[in-house]
């Protein structure tokens, strides 16, 4: 059975390695999920803003590597979403589950809209505390049990910090 294994990385270049690191493990930019304050997408990512980073065909060369690319276009794609009134980007598949734990989940903030997709309600408040001081969270659907415990591995070995399979 597939398990969410989440990390918090402080820094953008080490969520840049994680998400070049899930990648070289077979997932795709539509595997991962990565969410942020508005203001680190506005911080971090401004000069891919108005770029083609997001359009696949000429990611490399929009900011001058894969990686920073890769995690670029998941901020910019257009399954990008924002929950209202708390100022977190939210891009990739868990856009869907947290788009499922409906109203309830976006009124309760990013802690309620975690706990409704899957996540303890102890590790979602630090995840929240970790997004609000420019912490990147990334997430991915591992393909199987054993695999969830290698991606929790990896995660922290890269510097994720509260890395966690749900």
């Amino acid at each position: 059975m597939a398990k969410l294994v989440t990390g918090l990385f402080k820094t953008k270049v080490a969520a840049e390695a994680a998400v070049d690191a899930l990648i070289k493990r077979g997932y795709t930019r539509d595997d991962i999920s990565v969410l942020m304050s508005d203001a680190t997408k506005n911080k971090e990512f401004a000069i891919q803003t108005g770029t083609h980073a997001a359009d696949g065909a000429g990611i490399g060369g929009a900011i001058g590597g894969t990686v920073g690319a890769v995690l670029a276009a998941i901020a910019a794609v257009g399954t990008a979403i924002t929950l209202p009134g708390i100022g977190i980007v939210i891009a990739g598949p868990i856009v869907a589950a947290l788009a499922g734990a409906g109203a309830g989940g976006t009124a309760g903030g990013l802690i309620g809209a975690l706990v409704g997709a899957g996540i303890p309600e102890h590790r979602a408040k630090v995840y929240d505390a970790g997004l609000r001081s420019g912490g990147i969270l990334i997430g991915v659907e591992s393909k199987s049990d054993g695999e969830a415990g290698q991606l929790e591995k990896l995660l922290d070995e890269l510097g994720g910090e509260y890395v966690r399979q749900e």
